[in-house]
């Protein structure tokens, strides 16, 4: 369900529901009288948030605790629904079949204003519209509306509430980050945030902060002195608060006279600076236990704790992610700790949270990213398999849900570093922006790439991804012929060698040594390194791509066809998914299945990043079996950009048998080519 935001309250719009706080109705700013029914009340909010039609058995059973007619209590809900949100000419309760659906998309509702402002961006605010934000939180989430016996629905209710109130502590501290330090609306600001999140460091570094400014440090000390003994009742570590507070006084201590109030007027929120010249500062995040729907209540250490610890686990084994440690995170869930709240308390960039649920044969896994300082949600996914054996369907949604996690968080990280000032960008940053251009697949984003690479290892010598992509460059400017073979295929060998000294098991480091050791004409020795990498992480999707693009060339084209299908299982929107696609066709091709190589060669021409030869292998398998004119089409776009293009580019670049050799001459010769 989407609701427009008229201005910044709703004024322009008939019907307004607000459900921060009590339920409130209003029609032409008049508030209708509140419905004594609970169960009236919870259906409406529910609906209000679903984003799609439901099922009126799911609704029975989300709100009714097995009365005599709980479909006859529904419709009597709904009847009593409409007359408080229809109009003469325009019904939004609609039902259809066994489904029921509340469309409020020309209403004002608050909490789905608040939604669209977190997923559109919350740091793209200006202060006037985080101060209407913050004022729409005038008390709890459906303040009051636990409805006895319905687990399901008080479930639900606790879930929003949490994430409201993580939406309220993330336009918070953006406000903050707006105002003058030391303003009162600054410290009521901080005050808020506090009481929201007594156990976010952050909050506790600015509010420190702004009294070091105004020199009260008796206050400062004050209130360290209470946030150590509230961190130690919960036996949660302060000391980085008392260094923290040790820094402002040393800080403060040097600014000439009359320059205390001005410095650091505006404060920079966690991630916009991690510091030129450090070590690298990766993106951190924590894996809260999962929560087994179909367990009793309190019973612990079943399929979900296990698929958690799981993802933890791979998480850990992919090297490119700072991971909090299973026992923090089952601590805190043990202390009733939601992910929104674990996410501020330890400080970290994203939350992963999730429910499991176990249904006859079948499982489905709820799974959902969340960056921890804007509360939006970055990611979302349900994964549904058989039940046959849950050892092995857990070991396939957990790699499926570490890939996953793994593109989102690094496509999140390469927009964020983009915007970022060049000048500004820390090791981390700078290896982001590199992978941003590096997957345009171009010769001169694939510059550009090479230059913040060079960048990140310069400020980091130990960041083996980093040089994991200065080597991808150097393969690139081999493969595609953008520089002089030789050297390049040494550099991409060099810097690849870099990677494995700075971290022998990062996946990435051996994954960019297969690739170097197959330019130079290694193919054996090219496999035992991609092996390595995904021995050491089975879900590295990019390890399993590259396995089937050495195999379909001169190796086993039927486990090259494997290789791409696990790939693309795992990561279905990668950014080299032309490049898995393209692995298949070419296998395809040796054996001899040319109609359906050509069909997946299409594929992979397709995608808007693909490069040159992978119009090539398009044109080539759609001339073998007889589809000219497509494939002089394709011809004809190669030549735009390459007009001497011929078939021996395209076995320069590719190590192919001999056999397979003579069937892409054989389709050159068709159109034109060879």
């Amino acid at each position: 369900m989407e609701s427009a935001r008229p201005g910044l309250h709703g004024g322009e719009l008939a019907v307004q529901v607000r459900m921060l706080g009590p339920l409130t109705i209003s029609r032409a700013g008049s508030v209708v009288p509140q419905p004594s029914s609970r169960k009236l009340r919870a259906l409406i909010a529910y609906l209000a948030l679903a984003p799609h039609a439901l099922n009126r058995a799911h609704l029975c059973e989300l709100l009714w605790d097995v009365p005599n007619d709980p479909r006859g209590e529904l419709r009597w809900c709904l009847s009593k629904a409409r007359t408080l949100l229809d109009d003469a000419g325009r019904r939004r309760i609609e039902t259809a079949q066994d489904t029921v659906r509340l469309d409020l998309g020309d209403c004002y509702v608050d909490v789905t204003d608040i939604g669209q402002a977190m997923q559109q961006g919350i740091d793209t605010l200006d202060t006037d519209r985080l101060r209407a934000l913050s004022a729409l939180f005038i008390g709890d989430f459906l303040e009051g509306l636990e409805i006895d016996r319905s687990a399901l629905f008080n479930n639900w209710l606790t879930a929003q509430r949490r994430r409201l109130r993580a939406c309220h502590a993330a336009v918070l501290e953006h406000l903050a980050a707006t105002l003058p330090t030391g303003s009162q609306e600054r410290f009521a600001c901080l005050d808020k945030w506090l009481q929201l999140a007594p156990f976010d460091r952050h909050a506790h570094e600015l509010v420190l902060h702004a009294l070091g400014t105004r020199a009260q440090w008796r206050e400062g000390e004050e209130h360290l002195a209470a946030a150590v003994r509230a961190f130690e009742a919960d036996g949660l570590d302060w000391r980085p608060l008392r260094d923290k507070w040790r820094d402002i006084r040393a800080q403060q201590a040097t600014l000439p006279p009359g320059n205390a109030e001005t410095s650091g007027a505006r404060a920079s929120l966690p991630g916009q600076s991690h510091g030129a010249g450090t070590n690298v500062c990766r993106a951190s995040i924590a894996v809260m236990p999962f929560v087994d729907r179909s367990a009793h209540a309190g019973v612990r250490g079943g399929l979900a704790d296990g698929l958690a610890y799981d993802i933890i686990t791979r998480l850990a084994k992919l090297r490119s992610l700072f991971v909090i440690a299973q026992g923090t995170v089952f601590a805190l869930d043990q202390r009733s700790v939601g992910p929104e709240e674990a996410g501020r308390t330890l400080n970290v960039d994203y939350v992963v949270s999730g429910s499991l649920r176990r249904q006859a044969k079948r499982i489905a896994v709820d799974v959902e990213l969340v960056e921890s300082r804007t509360a939006r949600i970055v990611w979302a996914d349900v994964f549904d398999h058989t039940l046959d054996d849950a050892f092995l369907a857990l070991d396939e949604i957990g790699n499926r849900i570490v890939a996953s996690i793994e593109i989102e968080i690094e496509t999140a990280e390469r927009n964020r570093a983009i915007l970022k000032p060049p000048s500004s960008l820390d090791a981390w940053e700078a290896h982001h922006r590199g992978l941003w251009h590096m997957y345009r697949f171009n010769r001169a984003d694939n510059e550009q790439a090479r230059h913040f690479f060079e960048m990140a290892v310069r400020l980091d010598p130990t960041f083996s991804r980093a040089y994991a992509g200065l080597s991808f460059t150097h393969w690139q400017n081999a493969f595609q012929c953008w520089s002089e073979q030789k050297p390049a295929i040494d550099l991409a060998f060099e810097t690849a060698g870099q990677g494995l000294i700075a971290d022998n098991r990062d996946p990435a480091a051996h994954w960019a040594m297969g690739r170097a050791l197959w330019l130079r004409g290694q193919p054996d020795q090219s496999m035992i390194e991609l092996q390595s990498a995904v021995d050491l992480s089975p879900n590295f999707a990019l390890g399993h791509y590259t396995l089937g693009f050495v195999n379909c060339q001169s190796g086993d084209a039927e486990a090259a066809i494997g290789s791409s299908d696990y790939s693309r299982h795992l990561s279905p929107f990668d950014p080299l998914l032309f490049g898995m696609l393209a692995v298949r066709a070419i296998a395809l091709v040796r054996l001899g299945q040319h109609e359906e190589a050509a069909d997946w060669a299409v594929k992979a021409a397709a995608r808007p990043n693909a490069h040159v030869h992978i119009l090539a292998i398009a044109a080539h398998c759609l001339a073998l079996v007889g589809r000219i004119d497509e494939a002089l089409a394709f011809v004809a776009a190669i030549h735009k950009t390459h007009p001497s293009y011929r078939v021996a580019d395209l076995l320069a670049a590719f190590r192919l048998t001999p056999d397979a050799e003579a069937l892409f001459r054989k389709g050159a010769k068709r159109i034109g080519i060879s």
